[in-house]
């Protein structure tokens, strides 16, 4: 009997429909058409989402290409848990690697470009939008929070996206801790006006760093907690990125440990929602 098949894979429930292969199967569904959407050009977008919509008429709670909505987590230092980095002077900078104001540390580790796009959910660049971003430090603390970096500001700040929607921080790779996968935390707020209120943010989400940048970086000094906590870990296992292995959130990135790394990602955001 032929193996049954859909767009030329095989079912991993080939007695069930295919709306219902799990989510797996479906995410692998969408890679396949966003790489046949980048060989048809943009012009053809609005027409082949249409053609490509879910099998006998399903539809998703996330737009095709939509940034998912993730948890700020406990040290978003953007008012909604204790401290609030988006009032103080200095935040918009580009370079987040040293605190700001009363703080005096830099944080040390393999310099990390972080460059993200952010446009909405026809693509169109939002130009003006106000990124946030943070992250832990080599050793896996957060500024402002973790014991002995509380009176620091680093690895925090905010860019205003240029007329591409583009944003750009220069920052060091995070360590891993325990319980996640390396990561960077992303809020997006209309503009620069609306930051100093976490209710003005109209997408909040993590990048996740690609598994062969984390080797390479964590072989190096500074980082050596982080290899143990690696080793416990995956991006299916994860709590965040685990839903779907982190495909519309892990980072592209080019670059080596010498001369550091640039991680991209493309930032869909449903400003309707």
């Amino acid at each position: 009997m032929k193996e049954p098949r859909y767009e030329g894979r095989a079912l991993p429930r080939p007695d069930e429909d295919v709306v219902d292969q799990g989510l797996g199967f479906d995410v692998g569904t969408l890679l396949n058409r966003r790489r046949m959407l980048s060989v048809l050009g943009a012009g053809t977008l609005g027409a082949v989402l249409v053609a490509c919509g879910g099998p006998s008429g399903a539809t998703s709670t996330t737009s095709p290409g939509e940034i998912p909505d993730e948890t700020a987590g406990p040290y978003p230092g953007d008012g909604s848990n204790g401290p609030h980095v988006l009032e103080q002077s200095g935040v918009v900078r580009s370079d987040i690697r040293s605190s700001t104001g009363t703080g005096h540390a830099t944080a040390q580790g393999v310099p990390m470009t972080l460059e993200l796009r952010i446009t909405d959910m026809a693509r169109a660049p939002m130009a003006g939008a106000a990124v946030y971003v943070w992250h832990c430090d080599r050793e896996g603390r957060y500024s402002m929070y973790s014991e002995g970096v509380e009176d620091e500001n680093y690895l925090r700040g905010v860019q205003v996206a240029d007329g591409t929607g583009t944003v750009r921080f220069t920052s060091i790779v995070p360590a891993c801790y325990p319980g996640r996968w390396p990561h960077v935390h992303v809020e997006v707020y209309p503009d620069e006006a609306g930051i100093t209120d976490a209710g003005n943010a109209i997408a909040t989400s993590q990048v996740a760093l690609p598994e062969d940048l984390c080797h390479a970086v964590y072989a190096t000094t500074g980082y050596e907690e982080s290899v143990h906590h690696l080793s416990g870990i995956t991006l299916d296992s994860d709590n965040v990125f685990g839903d779907d292995g982190g495909a519309l959130q892990v980072a592209t990135v080019t670059g080596d440990v010498r001369s550091g790394y640039t991680a991209a990602l493309a930032v869909a955001v449903d400003t309707t929602t």
